[in-house]
């Protein structure tokens, strides 16, 4: 698999390339299953139907690795949240966690077992699945999850989460300690279900001071990895913190990809990270609204990867409005221009 192999700094005939969020709402084939399954969440929890829309940007767009479609949050609603994703809104949990009773009735045990839709999508999406393609599965980086168990939905400054953490670390070390015991056995089941590769998204890196980074968020990741790593060292791990590029200096561990989003320069983390881990990204997902704004990024980020080790992707994820026809000239192109 040449995603595979570029992960660990093997040799390919070009550079891999695929898509976060490949698997969603610019797609009309997605937009019809998501319209058979009802909503967002019976859409995660039907293995079958996202299955299907975990496979579509393969065979549409011809990207190198699949990834799982479901959601980082199923993680604490089957750990016993109450979660819904409300229109306009987005994820809202009714209940979020304030207290020490709250995260006593949170259960490890029972999130990894009743996670069963996750992994009986990845089994089915592996085997259909073409053997040159990889399957990724994912999760949410403890902290990222914590924001949104604890602010009870999506926020702008993290208030409520970051007067925990500097009024009480305690409290939010043993919510991190109990999402990331939960977040090992729920990436250690994916692997056995299927999965080639693991990646772990912390979208809210960047809502952390440095010193806060590394002591609430990166070292869960890292403890997750090893974890990981220490029992199957063939599976690649990703991680991508988003917005730290201030930070690159002190980022070390025992992981193979770091992503890069795209408000890293790209020089930067070649310069600091590329001798230690592959890297993956960074073209900014807006671009992918004009052809030209594509072909100049494409050539410039092959340039300053040239003779490293690079996966190609977007700095974040791709937006429901892209045109499927760009988004296709995006991959045709990386394939065409990184060929060696």
């Amino acid at each position: 698999m040449i995603f595979i192999d570029a992960c660990f700094k093997k040799p390919t005939a070009y550079t891999p390339i695929w898509m976060m969020r490949q698997a969603g709402r610019y797609l009309k084939e997605y937009m019809r299953v998501r319209e058979l399954a009802g909503d967002f969440l019976s859409l995660c929890k039907d293995y079958k139907k996202a299955s299907e829309v975990s496979l579509q940007p393969v065979d549409i767009l011809g990207v190198d690795a699949a990834i799982i479609f479901s959601d980082i949050l199923v993680v604490p609603l089957e750990m016993g949240m109450e979660l819904k994703f409300e229109k306009g809104e987005g994820p809202v949990f009714t209940k979020p966690i304030c207290a020490k009773e709250d995260l006593e009735k949170l259960e490890i045990q029972r999130a990894v077992k009743n996670l069963n839709y996750v992994y009986d999508a990845l089994k089915l999406t592996r085997e259909k699945l073409a053997q040159d393609k990889a399957l990724i599965g994912f999760c949410g980086s403890p902290w990222t999850i914590a924001t949104y168990m604890i602010e009870g939905r999506g926020s702008k400054n993290y208030a409520k989460c970051k007067k925990i953490l500097y009024q009480n670390p305690e409290f939010l070390h043993q919510l991190l300690v109990k999402l990331s015991e939960a977040l090992k056995l729920y990436l250690e089941e994916q692997i056995k279900a299927g999965a080639n590769a693991v990646q772990i998204f912390d979208s809210w890196a960047s809502a952390l001071e440095k010193e806060a980074f590394f002591e609430f968020s990166f070292k869960y990741m890292l403890e997750i990895s090893d974890f990981i790593k220490a029992k199957y060292p063939h599976i690649p791990v990703i991680l991508f913190p988003k917005g730290i590029s201030g930070y690159l200096d002190e980022i070390k561990g025992n992981f193979d990809v770091f992503g890069v989003d795209w408000s890293t320069p790209l020089e930067l983390a070649r310069d600091k990270l590329s001798s230690k881990f592959t890297l993956q990204g960074n073209m900014e997902p807006c671009r992918l609204y004009d052809k030209k704004a594509i072909y100049s990024s494409v050539e410039e980020i092959l340039k300053i990867m040239k003779n490293k080790a690079h996966i190609f992707n977007l700095g974040h994820g791709i937006l429901p409005d892209i045109p499927v026809e760009n988004a296709k000239y995006f991959i045709d192109l990386v394939k065409e221009l990184s060929k060696r």
